[in-house]
């Protein structure tokens, strides 16, 4: 109210209507007193915010929305063994969700007549701990997409409010709440059920992060297109991130100390959101995690995850040991120089050193493509030791962090190929340290550390393919004038015309989008040899190794990591004219790529029922004789790769290539692998294989 509302002396007038004005709202703090109910707000937080960790005082427990109902199925320790990590007289922790990203909730329109207009979901905001690391600020344009269904579905899709144009020079609007919609439809995500929220598996958080991947990839492109000339640097990670747990689109939601289900020690991530939405690790740039267990009438915090990426002088040079420095003080980021203290993740860190519980810690790792990071889930640690030291006149805390042993190789295995690439550590079972003789751009080393076979049968290195003729131009083409490579939103470009208006590849060579057929520039444009679409003319970019399998012969896998949609190899060979499948003998058919057969679509590599497409071109590859790379790679039921064609047009004459791109991230040293496809059904069993690919899914042939 105000002072007009005040009594004045003298009677008062009850004719007439007091001037009153009501506070903004009333919401109260803390939980009603026992017995009492307590209505929780419908509406989502209007911040982001890290689960208070305590210990709170006798008898006061966390308020909404750290408030979680007693479910006796989901505990705080994961299903299997609640009462594993427990002290003495200690009782099963109540479940925390995971609050660190709430989408603010718009705000109701302040004044009457027209109405607000509709704007893009606000980025996350992290409260309540200070920042252990560098924001990822680089991660704008390193991400490419690839999706079958959505890109014809976006010229209906109108926004509300004022619309925001997104595709160059069409006038196009694409509504983003839509697309994302279109993605979750697209991979059976609609019905995302309450149990594999909480809690996950390979096939769950496998399916999160494909999403999650090509929905970024390409509101990248999106934004590229639009803001590339003008420098603007946008952060479509964090609106991905937002839109998919706005929808409730996310697994292992409920904390847990120890192993994450679905999440194997090994994987990697490119961005922190995609730790938030699997469950590895909640805050979006605070390094430790932590929740809260209850110890007799109070509550105490305990780590449940670190991430160790260079924001602090951590010390982690030994595979197995990590010294960890505390948050906050001096390491703030406005430079202010204080000591360190024991509250929060520190004091969470010092708990678990008591307790012993088991630590999950993600190492960052400089990414060379980018200036970003790799963060690689390096397992189960248990904290040591703890104690302060001074840095720069201030005392910081120092936690020591030694890994759970029997666990597989993480950390320690990038360790190990630094220091091959380095020459100052060998690797075993070398037989040729470059199998291409220098034709490739990076080394391939031929390895066999099974047996005493000396390599695979003779064959000639070549590095693309080799056309007896080429096929004729559906129209005529017309080259691009591109003198410093082609832009992204550039209109005017012929080859950006081909591809929709879009450029197919991001500056690392990452997929932006997957069409039936993407176009890249051909001999007669004017652009340069390292111009972003000509990705796949560039040669190989990561340094792969052919290995000897245990079961299924040679292999192929890579030193380097691989991010989802980055280009791996093309299938060089050479062409032949047997579109039939009369290949002559079974070896010959060993080394034969068929684009004719039945593949299926990227969407089914979690759920097989989508069916089968066919491949657009009946174009056959025999890299018997000649080949590359490419002819190493096994089968599997579940691959980590798929195939893309690829066509380049010259003198109205058309060159299809076949291009292999990554499904989803992989590490380094595990095998890559595609789906050769099915004959068809009028073909019968003819050259059928029993399959030893050993995947959940595995169909028990390939062909």
């Amino acid at each position: 109210m105000n002072s007009r509302s005040n009594h004045q002396p003298g009677p008062i007038d009850r004719s007439k209507v007091m001037d009153v004005r009501p506070m903004r709202c009333l919401i109260p703090v803390f939980p009603n007193p026992p017995g009492m109910p307590n209505v929780p707000n419908p509406h989502a937080a209007p911040f982001a915010c890290v689960p208070p960790g305590g210990p709170f005082p006798s008898g006061v427990q966390p308020f909404y929305p750290f408030l979680a109902p007693n479910d006796p199925q989901h505990t705080g320790y994961g299903s299997e063994n609640p009462q594993a990590n427990l002290g003495q007289g200690d009782t099963i922790p109540t479940p925390v969700p995971l609050n660190s990203f709430r989408t603010p909730t718009p705000k109701p329109h302040a004044r009457r007549g027209r109405p607000r207009k509709n704007v893009n979901p606000p980025e996350p905001v992290v409260v309540g701990d200070e920042y252990s690391e560098a924001q990822d600020d680089h991660y704008v344009n390193e991400f490419g997409l690839h999706s079958t269904n959505v890109d014809a579905s976006n010229k209906s899709m109108k926004r509300r409010g004022r619309p925001r144009k997104r595709r160059p020079g069409d006038g196009d609007e694409v509504d983003v709440e839509s697309l994302v919609s279109s993605f979750l439809a697209l991979f059976k995500l609609n019905g995302f059920d309450d149990f594999r929220r909480a809690s996950g598996d390979k096939e769950t958080v496998g399916s999160i992060l494909l999403v999650f991947s090509l929905f970024r990839r390409r509101l990248t492109q999106l934004d590229e297109a639009n803001d590339f000339a003008n420098g603007i640097a946008r952060r479509p990670d964090l609106k991905a991130g937002t839109l998919l747990m706005t929808k409730g689109i996310r697994t292992n939601a409920t904390k847990r100390i120890g192993h994450v289900p679905g999440v194997e020690v090994g994987d990697i991530f490119f961005v922190r959101m995609e730790l938030c939405i699997v469950g590895l690790h909640a805050p979006s740039m605070a390094g430790i995690d932590y929740m809260s267990v209850k110890v007799t009438s109070d509550e105490e915090p305990v780590a449940v995850s670190i991430v160790s990426s260079g924001g602090y002088d951590d010390e982690g040079d030994d595979g197995d040991v990590l010294i960890y420095t505390g948050q906050g003080g001096l390491q703030r980021r406005d430079g202010q120089m204080f000591d360190q203290k024991l509250e929060r993740g520190n004091l969470a860190l010092e708990k678990s050193l008591h307790r012993a519980n088991d630590v999950r810690v993600i190492r960052g790792i400089k990414d060379a493509l980018s200036t970003g990071k790799i963060y690689v889930y390096d397992g189960l640690y248990r904290i040591q030791e703890s104690w302060a030291e001074k840095k720069s006149g201030c005392n910081v805390f120092k936690y020591k962090l030694v890994r759970v042993p029997g666990q597989p190789q993480a950390y320690s295995l990038w360790k190990s190929i630094q220091q091959w690439r380095d020459g100052t550590s060998t690797q075993a079972g070398v037989i040729l340290p470059d199998l291409t003789s220098g034709l490739e751009s990076q080394p391939v080393t031929l390895v066999n550390d099974v047996d005493g076979e000396k390599g695979p049968a003779h064959f000639s290195y070549i590095s693309s393919l080799r056309y007896p003729k080429p096929f004729p131009a559906s129209k005529p083409s017309s080259s691009c004038h591109c003198m410093g490579g082609c832009q992204p939103g550039d209109t005017h470009c012929p080859c950006n015309q081909k591809n929709d208006g879009f450029l197919p590849y991001s500056s690392i060579g990452v997929l932006l989008t997957n069409k039936v057929l993407i176009y890249e520039c051909g001999q007669t444009c004017a652009c340069p040899p390292n111009c972003r679409n000509r990705m796949s003319q560039a040669g190989i970019k990561v340094r792969l190794e052919v290995f000897k399998t245990k079961n299924r012969g040679w292999g192929l896998r890579s030193w380097d990591p691989i991010r989802a949609g980055a280009f791996v190899c093309e299938y060089a060979g050479d062409v032949i004219n047997d579109a039939g499948g009369s290949f002559g003998n079974e070896s010959d058919n060993n080394y034969i790529f068929d684009a004719a057969r039945y593949y299926a679509p990227l969407e089914a590599v979690h759920d097989d029922s989508a069916g089968s497409k066919k491949a657009p071109f009946p174009l056959v590859i025999s890299a018997k004789n000649n080949g590359n790379v490419a002819r190493f790679m096994n089968h599997s039921c579940s691959p980590n790769v798929f195939w893309q064609p690829v066509l380049r047009e010259s003198n109205n004459e058309s060159y299809l290539h076949i291009a292999f791109f990554a499904i989803g991230h992989i590490p380094p040293m595990q095998e890559l692998t595609y789906d050769y496809g099915r004959v068809p059904s009028e073909k019968g069993d003819k050259g059928k294989k029993k399959c030893l690919c050993g995947s959940e899914k595995c169909r028990g042939y390939f062909y």
